[in-house]
């Protein structure tokens, strides 16, 4: 189980709260959300992402990432287009602010 900030994330019932309300994600978009969580303040790069959640089949579809990044950040943002939990390294990955 992973906490941060009002994010709750149970890898083991798959489930995920915000402010203690139920956030209905879908496989992917849960499983983008944990590699970040278990490297909750690291900086994870565009690859290891589409690594990690999608494998070595994806490598040539970049934008998957940036899609559910969008996904997500609209699921779990106050304002989606100002981020304070979702943060963009820009021209290398995603960061899950602790």
């Amino acid at each position: 189980m992973v906490e941060v900030g009002g994010l709750r994330m149970d890898f083991a019932s798959r489930e995920v709260t915000l402010d203690q309300e139920p956030v209905r994600l879908t496989k992917i978009e849960f499983d983008l959300l944990a590699v970040l969580a278990r490297h909750a303040g690291q900086v994870i790069t565009n690859s290891q992402l589409l690594q990690e959640v999608w494998g070595d089949s994806a490598k040539a579809h970049a934008t998957y990432v940036r899609v559910y990044m969008r996904s997500l950040r609209k699921k779990l943002e106050v304002d989606p287009t100002r981020p304070r939990l979702l943060l963009t390294e820009l021209g290398i990955g995603y960061r899950l602010k602790p």
